[in-house]
């Protein structure tokens, strides 16, 4: 009964913490339920967020006393598409988290200064050494005025050590909480300096020469970028099946396409017929442009975007992420330059997607 009770205590005390470390956590770990999502690793989203891993994990763990910062919040909210009536919810766990956080340290720090304080204050009640213990009567000269001022200093002294000590602990409290309130705004502010200084980073990845991918004829699944060249040559009107194998009537469709652009007739794909093929994508884009860019979007390591084949808001803040990431100018619209960093940048292929693996002939080698 009695552990019970203190359990319950204890959650009271960590309740809004607990509460909003489980609440961030489900977001996360609902991140991939929509069809053709993909939940995002953490290490991914803490690149996109602007802090280390171990930070975001503790922000996501119910057993750890941190509380995520209210714009760790929002970012999650947004990166992980959560629910929009629970954003609410979140800010305001995240400011009583952030409170109870505060009264905690300040409680932790209260009572070592309160004992330093009884420390100090204790001999205020000890008797003065000169007084003249043992003698009750006696000469009413020296011994009488000393025990006199014995007492008016001992009178004195009691009350003065009664209040001292509720003020100077009173005090160690105020300074406790506002050296939390410090922390916790200089923790916030290295947080927006990392997330600065990532997107500044960054830059530096474009400095090196991007070169167009070259695809040709092939028995193997190609992956990621086949399927991206077959969703643009159907949005060219050839009817090409976007399954990533880059067979016979892949390769006559680009030999057909090259022949229209007046490029030399190879049925390759590189630096001559990519830059022919990629059309600027943003809203109102078809959808077999917009499935593209979202097929490299999904397979870049920023975290999970939605094959949908429309351009959504969500689907233009990851352009616009990963433009920044890459030091392209941040419109969130895929013009030639992101196109190409995009094709580039694809991680090594491991499998189908889950709504495309249906679709896909059996592979003949896996690379």
């Amino acid at each position: 009964m009695h552990m019970a009770q203190e359990r319950r205590g204890q959650d009271r005390e960590r309740g809004a913490g607990v509460q909003l470390a489980r609440l961030l956590r489900r977001w996360w770990e609902e991140a991939g339920s929509p069809p053709g999502g993909t939940r995002p690793t953490q290490q991914a989203l803490a690149a996109r967020l602007g802090v280390d891993q171990t930070t975001l994990s503790r922000y996501l763990n119910p057993k750890h006393l941190s509380a995520a910062p209210l714009r760790v919040v929002e970012a999650l909210h947004v990166q992980l598409r959560a629910p929009a009536e629970e954003l609410e919810q979140a800010r305001a766990l995240c400011r009583d988290a952030l409170r109870e956080n505060g009264r905690q340290r300040a409680a932790d720090g209260g009572g070592e200064h309160a004992a330093q304080a009884g420390a100090a204050v204790g001999p205020l009640e000890t008797p003065a050494p000169d007084a003249a213990p043992g003698k009750e009567g006696g000469d009413a000269t020296p011994g009488t005025a000393a025990a006199r001022d014995t007492d008016a200093r001992g009178t004195s002294g009691r009350p003065r050590s009664r209040w001292l000590r509720p003020v100077l602990a009173a005090a160690a409290v105020v300074l406790a909480f506002t050296a939390g309130v410090v922390v916790h705004e200089r923790l916030s502010a290295q947080d927006r300096r990392a997330t600065a200084d990532g997107a500044a980073g960054a830059v530096f990845a474009s400095e090196t020469p991007y070169e167009w991918p070259l695809l040709r004829m092939s028995e193997e699944d190609q992956f990621t970028r086949a399927r991206v060249l077959q969703y643009l040559l159907n949005a060219y009107g050839y009817k090409v099946r976007a399954d990533g194998f880059f067979r016979e009537d892949t390769r006559d469709a680009v030999m057909d396409f090259q022949r229209r652009k007046d490029l030399p007739v190879d049925g390759k794909v590189g630096k001559l017929t990519w830059p022919e093929l990629v059309r600027e994508v943003g809203p109102g884009s078809k959808p077999f442009e917009v499935r593209a860019v979202q097929e490299l979007l999904n397979n870049v390591g920023q975290g999970g975007t939605e094959v949908s084949g429309r351009f959504t808001a969500l689907t233009a803040e990851d352009v616009r992420f990963f433009q920044r990431t890459h030091g392209l100018s941040g419109t969130g619209r895929v013009d030639v330059d992101t196109w190409l960093a995009l094709l580039v940048k694809q991680l090594p292929p491991v499998k189908a997607p889950d709504y495309q693996r249906g679709t896909s002939p059996q592979r003949s080698a896996s690379e």
